[in-house]
C-alpha cells in the first residue's frame, strides 16, 4: 500500500526504454494515473495483463508496446473507459480480441499489431465512433473484412496487413473520407480493385498498399493528388497503365512489380519530379524505356528487370543525379555499353544482364568514373573485346579502405518514411554458386562483378587484385586465354570465383589458397595443367571445381600427378591446330614406313601380272567391289503442298 501511495499523485509515468526486466508489477494497473502509463521498449519485462483490477477511469494513454507481456487479452481491458490511446504493439498476446474492447468509447488510436491474435475482428470495434487509427497488422486474423468497417467514419489510418483476410475489398471503405493511410497488403484478398476507386476524391490519401494479394483486372484511374506511396506488387493485375497515373505529382514510390501489366509505359513518368522509386520488374511491358529523368527528378531506384523492353538505354538518365540502383536486366534492350552512366556519382548497382548489349566495354573519359559502383552485372549479353584494365581501376568503392569495416552488415534503402512507418529496400537477383538467387535486401558489403556468358577475349587483367573488398567474381563462359593471374590471391574477401568455360592455360596459382573466405570455386572446362594446390579453402573443393581440365592432377581428382593417361587426347588450342599434321605423323618410324612400302610393292606386282595374264580387268574391279557393301538409297517422296 505504501507503493500505491507513492504513485497516487502522478499524472504521467513513463518508464519506456529503461531496460526493465522481471515480472510486470500489478500495481501499475491500480494506481490512479491521470494521463499516461508508458512502459514501452522493455522486451525483458514479462508477465500477463491482469484479468481483474480496480477500474481506472482517468488513464488516457496506455502504452506497453515492445514488451514481453503475453497471454490473452482479458475482458478487463474494457474497464479503462477514458482511454484515448491503447498501444499493445509488439507484445506476445494471443487468442481473440474480447468484445469488451467496444467499451473504450473515447479511444482514438487502437494499435494491436505484431502479436499472435487470431479469429475474426469483433463487431464491437466498429462501434468506436472516435477511432482515427486502427492497426491490426502482423497477426493471424481471418475471414472477410466486414462491411461494418464503413462505420469508422473518422478513421485516418486503417492498417490490416499481414493477416489472413479473404474475400473482396468491401465497398464500404469508400465511406472513409478522411483516410491518409490504407494498408491491406499481405492477405488473401481477391477480385478486382473496385470501380469506386476511380471515382473517389481521396484528397487526404497519402499511402495505399494493396500488395501481396490476389487482385485481378485492370488498374483503375486513380485521382489522388496527394498520394505519395503506391504499392501494388505481387498481384495478378493486367492491362496498360492509364495516363492518369502521372497526375499524382507527389508520388515518391511506385511499385507495380510482379504483375501482368502490358503495353508501353507512359512517358510522362519521366516528368514526375517527386518520384524516388520506380519498380516495374516482372511484368509484360513492351516498347522502349520511357525517358526517365527527362526533367529534374529525385529517382534513386529504377528497376525494370524482366519485361520486354527494346531499344537503347535512354540518355535522359544522365539527369538522374541521385540514381543509386539501375536494373534493366532480362529485357531485349539493344545497345552498346552505356559508359556515360559512369558520370552518375551515386550509382551503386548497375545490372544490364540478359539483353542484347554488344561491342566492347569502353569507359567514360571523366576523372571519376563509376566511383561508388559495387554491383556490376553484364552477364548473358553479346559484349566482346578484351577486358580493359581501366574498367576495374575506376571501381573505387570495391577497394577496401583502412578505416572501413567490410564485415559490418547494413542494407540499402531508397525510401524511409517515418510518418507511415514504411520503407523500400532495394533487392537484386544474382548468380551465386551457379544458382540464380533473389536477394531481398542488398547489404553494403556486397561487391560483385559478373561478366559471364559473353564473348570477351584476351587475358584476365591483373588490376583485379586492387578490388580487395570484392565478394563475387564471375568471368565464366567467355573466350579468355592465358594464365590465371597469381595476383587474384590478394582478393582476401572473395567468397565466389567462377572462371569456368574459358580457354585458360597453365597451372592453378598456389597463391589462390590465400583466399580465406573462398566458399565456391569453379575452374572447370579450361586447359589447365599440373597439380591442384592444397591448403585452407582449397581442401574443401570437390571434383566439380576442376572438371574438363584433362591435364590437372592430384586430389580431389583421381588422376595422380606424375602419371600419363592414355585414355584421352588433349584438345588443342587454336594456336596448336597448325601443328596437327606433324602431331599425326609423329607416331610413324622409318622402319614401319619401309615395311609397309615393300609389302605394297609386292602385292601390286602380283595383281598387275594376273590382270595381264587373264586380261580380265573387269574381274579385278568386281572382286574389290564385292568387298564393299552397297548403300541403298531411300527413294525421295515428292513434297506435297497443302493449301488452306
Amino acid at each position: 500500500m505504501m507503493l500505491l501511495n507513492i504513485f497516487l499523485p502522478l499524472r504521467y509515468l513513463d518508464l519506456g526504454d529503461t531496460n526493465l526486466l522481471g515480472v510486470l508489477p500489478l500495481f501499475f494497473f491500480f494506481c490512479q494515473l491521470e494521463k499516461t502509463l508508458r512502459l514501452s521498449g522493455n522486451p525483458l519485462l514479462k508477465g500477463v495483463f491482469p484479468k481483474t483490477h480496480r477500474s481506472n477511469t482517468l488513464l488516457m494513454e496506455l502504452d506497453i508496446s515492445g514488451t514481453g507481456i503475453s497471454g490473452e487479452l482479458p475482458d478487463s481491458i474494457g474497464t479503462f473507459s477514458s482511454l484515448n490511446i491503447l498501444n499493445l504493439q509488439g507484445c506476445q498476446f494471443s487468442g481473440s480480441i474480447p468484445d469488451s474492447i467496444g467499451n473504450l468509447t473515447q479511444i482514438t488510436a487502437l494499435v494491436l499489431s505484431y502479436n499472435h491474435l487470431s479469429c475474426h475482428i469483433p463487431s464491437t470495434i466498429f462501434k468506436l465512433k472516435h477511432l482515427t487509427r486502427l492497426d491490426l497488422s502482423d497477426n493471424s486474423f481471418s475471414g472477410e473484412i466486414p462491411d461494418s468497417i464503413g462505420n469508422l467514419t473518422q478513421i485516418t489510418a486503417l492498417v490490416l496487413s499481414y493477416n489472413h483476410f479473404t474475400g473482396h475489398i468491401p465497398s464500404t471503405i469508400s465511406k472513409l473520407k478522411h483516410l491518409t493511410r490504407l494498408d491491406l497488403s499481405n492477405n488473401k484478398i481477391r477480385g478486382q480493385i473496385p470501380d469506386w476507386f476511380s471515382g473517389m476524391r481521396w484528397d487526404s490519401l497519402q499511402f495505399l498498399n494493396l500488395s501481396h494479394n490476389s487482385l485481378t483486372g485492370h488498374l483503375p484511374q486513380f485521382r489522388y493528388d496527394n498520394l505519395q506511396f503506391l504499392d501494388l506488387k505481387f498481384n495478378y493485375l493486367q492491362g496498360p497503365l492509364a495516363l492518369s497515373i502521372c497526375n499524382m505529382r507527389k508520388l515518391f514510390l511506385l511499385d507495380l512489380s510482379h504483375n501482368y501489366f502490358s503495353d508501353s509505359v507512359p512517358h510522362c513518368l519521366g516528368s514526375m519530379a517527386s518520384l524516388t522509386v520506380l519498380d516495374l520488374r516482372r511484368n509484360n511491358f513492351t516498347g522502349s524505356l520511357p525517358p526517365l529523368c527527362a526533367q529534374h527528378t529525385s529517382l534513386s531506384t529504377i528497376v525494370v528487370n524482366g519485361n520486354r523492353f527494346e531499344g537503347p538505354v535512354p540518355v535522359s538518365l544522365l539527369k538522374c543525379n541521385s540514381l543509386e540502383v539501375l536494373d534493366v536486366g532480362n529485357n531485349a534492350i539493344n545497345d552498346t555499353f552505356p559508359s556515360w552512366l559512369g558520370t552518375l556519382e551515386y550509382l551503386q548497382v548497375l545490372i544490364l544482364k540478359s539483353n542484347k548489349f554488344h561491342g566492347p566495354i569502353s569507359m567514360c573519359q571523366t576523372k571519376f568514373c563509376f566511383p561508388k559502383l559495387r554491383i556490376f552485372d553484364l552477364s548473358r549479353n553479346d559484349f566482346s573485346g578484351s577486358l580493359p584494365a581501366k574498367v576495374f581501376g575506376n571501381f573505387k568503392a570495391m577497394i577496401k579502405l583502412d578505416d572501413q569495416d567490410t564485415r559490418e552488415i547494413r542494407y540499402m534503402e531508397s525510401v524511409r518514411n517515418m510518418s507511415f512507418d514504411a520503407s523500400y529496400e532495394d533487392s537484386v537477383s544474382l548468380v551465386i554458386k551457379g544458382q540464380d538467387i533473389e536477394l531481398e535486401r542488398i547489404s553494403t558489403i556486397m561487391t560483385t562483378i559478373d561478366l559471364s556468358s559473353n564473348h570477351f577475349e584476351g587475358v584476365i587483367p591483373k588490376t583485379l587484385k586492387d578490388l580487395s573488398s570484392l565478394w563475387l567474381l564471375n568471368l565464366s563462359h567467355n573466350n579468355l586465354i592465358g594464365d590465371i593471374p597469381m595476383e587474384l590471391g590478394q582478393l582476401n574477401t572473395l567468397e565466389a570465383l567462377d572462371l569456368s568455360w574459358n580457354r585458360l592455360t597453365g597451372k592453378i596459382p598456389k597463391e589462390l589458397t590465400r583466399m580465406n573466405f573462398l566458399a565456391f570455386l569453379n575452374l572447370s572446362q579450361n586447359h589447365l595443367v599440373g597439380p591442384i594446390p592444397h591448403g585452407l579453402q582449397f581442401n574443401t573443393f570437390e571434383n566439380d571445381s576442376y572438371g574438363g581440365n584433362l591435364d590437372l592432377c592430384g586430389p580431389p581428382l583421381s588422376k595422380q600427378c606424375g602419371t600419363s593417361d592414355s585414355s584421352h587426347v588433349p584438345q588443342p588450342l587454336e594456336s596448336e591446330e597448325d601443328e596437327s599434321d606433324s602431331y599425326f605423323f609423329s607416331g610413324f618410324t622409318w622402319e614401319s614406313v619401309v615395311i609397309g612400302y615393300s609389302f605394297g610393292l609386292v602385292v601390286g606386282i602380283v595383281m598387275w601380272s594376273l590382270m595381264f595374264k587373264y586380261r580380265k580387268p573387269k574381274w579385278f574391279v568386281e572382286f574389290f567391289d564385292g568387298l564393299m557393301p552397297h548403300k541403298r538409297r531411300r527413294p525421295k517422296k515428292r513434297a506435297q503442298r497443302r493449301w488452306t
